[in-house]
């Protein structure tokens, strides 16, 4: 490009600088356009910030490998982990981010004991989780699966287990697999041994095509990404083509052009009236004003928990830009519903917010009714204001399934967690979960949640319900 993105992104910040900006009226239909590009963009602009920092920027202290190229990580997330918010500590983390322009590629998964949970989560630029590998859906035997992008056209080769077909021409793999505790990290490092990617024509022993041509990655400013996503998002397009089952957004791509947006084109890809500069800041302010009130509204509440289905693929969606907008700013790569579920919760179960710094809190779990799950269930605590792991003195971040038999139940049979920012006290020490000096933000996951009754299944009618946060001395 003959323009640098950093350019286009500052031209945007003077074009939406109150200093300059015209009195002419914008018109409806633009600032409506502008909003819904923002909409549209958002979790497409803050999924290509992780993948900037986990694959592009080597400078990075989140960088995690080049592309076409698996990274392990052997340990589970702490508050050192920031790229990504709520990010999960139950499991051991791999990834990959598979460049398809010139080919496919074949990613192998090795044969895993039957107890340990995976997932291979495949996550596309448009932040659709377009296909799974995993305990769920395809067993623990292992296999070789391959990921094909839009403008492939071949047949399933011969070795190949499944094809998995990506709309984007890259493609994300988040890979989940269980530690059971502290020990069994060995045990977790030789599977993800096993993890293993290859360019298609290397697996079938076939010369190699034709390197697709360098990008020039523009670098990402988080708060830019967040306000005026426009240049980032004209940029991303480039790599979305509109066959498949994206034909269908030709109609809407085409009214991006009104404001400026096309893939591929420097940003604004034409000239710009001082109206339409006034309706891109007015329709960006309404796109992230709606995003948030969807987050807020997101799910059905169950006991002062909201329990949501808010992930999955474009069938899923079904053009709901909002919803998928609102699942990336709540957490960022979620999965579908049947294969976790996330009840959340800030306030306990009167309503009133959740802050440690004011109060201390208890989630007992009835005899016999602890989260039914094929695989494991956690509850997670992050700070309510960044929505990142905490630091505190004993280096928890969660209580999950496995950790229960170390933990004391009450006389009856039920379980009580203690979430505060002090120490409970020795003899409950097992059950702390400690919390920040400040507003909180709980997660609890549930891993290849139950069909049968009792379930959570569907998200927010199921038959089994989170129970509430209470207060405690």
């Amino acid at each position: 490009m003959k323009t640098t993105l950093a350019s286009m992104i500052l031209l945007l910040v003077c074009l939406l600088s109150p200093g300059i900006l015209s009195a002419e009226d914008p018109a409806a239909d633009d600032v409506a356009t502008a909003e819904t590009a923002m909409i549209y963009g958002y979790p497409m602009v803050m999924n290509y910030a992780a993948i900037y920092e986990f694959f592009i920027d080597t400078t990075s202290s989140q960088y995690k490998c080049g592309f076409n190229e698996v990274f392990n990580t052997a340990h589970v997330a702490t508050p050192a982990d920031t790229a990504v918010v709520t990010p999960n500590s139950d499991t051991p983390y791999s990834f990959f981010c598979a460049d398809l322009r010139a080919e496919p590629v074949v990613f192998a998964v090795p044969q895993i004991e039957e107890d340990r949970y995976f997932s291979v989560q495949l996550v596309d630029l448009y932040t659709y989780n377009y296909g799974y590998v995993g305990s769920r859906t395809t067993g623990n035997q292992g296999g070789k699966y391959m990921v094909a992008g839009p403008n492939w056209t071949g047949e399933k080769p011969p070795g190949i287990d499944q094809v998995f077909r990506c709309e984007t021409d890259f493609s994300m793999a988040i890979i989940r697999t269980q530690l059971f505790d502290p020990a069994d990290i060995e045990n977790v490092k030789k599977v993800q041994k096993g993890y293993q990617i290859l360019p298609l024509s290397t697996f079938l022993g076939e010369p190699s095509p034709e390197s697709p041509p360098q990008v020039n990655w523009p670098k990402i400013d988080k708060e830019l990404a967040t306000k005026d996503p426009y240049a980032y998002l004209a940029f991303l397009l480039r790599f979305c083509p509109t066959v498949g089952q994206a034909k269908v957004e030709e109609p809407l791509r085409a009214q991006f052009m009104n404001i400026g947006i096309e893939a591929g084109k420097p940003f604004p890809c034409c000239e710009l009236s001082e109206g339409q500069k006034v309706a891109l800041k007015l329709g960006g302010e309404k796109g992230i004003a709606a995003i948030k009130n969807k987050v807020a509204k997101i799910g059905t509440e169950m006991n002062s928990w909201r329990v949501t289905a808010a992930f999955g693929d474009r069938d899923f969606f079904q053009g709901d830009w909002t919803l998928r907008a609102a699942a990336a700013m709540a957490g960022l790569y979620g999965n579908d519903a049947e294969e976790a579920t996330y009840p959340l919760t800030v306030q306990d179960v009167d309503g009133h917010p959740l802050d440690s710094s004011k109060q201390n809190y208890a989630l007992t779990f009835p005899a016999g009714q602890l989260p039914p799950v094929n695989a494991f269930w956690s509850v997670t605590m992050y700070d309510g204001k960044t929505q990142l792991l905490i630091e505190n003195p004993i280096d928890r971040y969660l209580i999950n399934s496995p950790m229960l038999p170390g933990m004391k139940k009450n006389a009856d049979g039920s379980l009580t967690i203690y979430i505060q920012k002090d120490s409970p006290g020795k003899e409950k020490e097992a059950n702390w979960l400690p919390a920040p000096d400040g507003p909180i933000y709980l997660v609890m996951r549930l891993y290849w949640p139950k069909t049968e009754p009792p379930s959570i299944l569907p998200p927010g009618k199921g038959s089994w319900k989170p129970p509430g946060v209470v207060k405690a001395d």
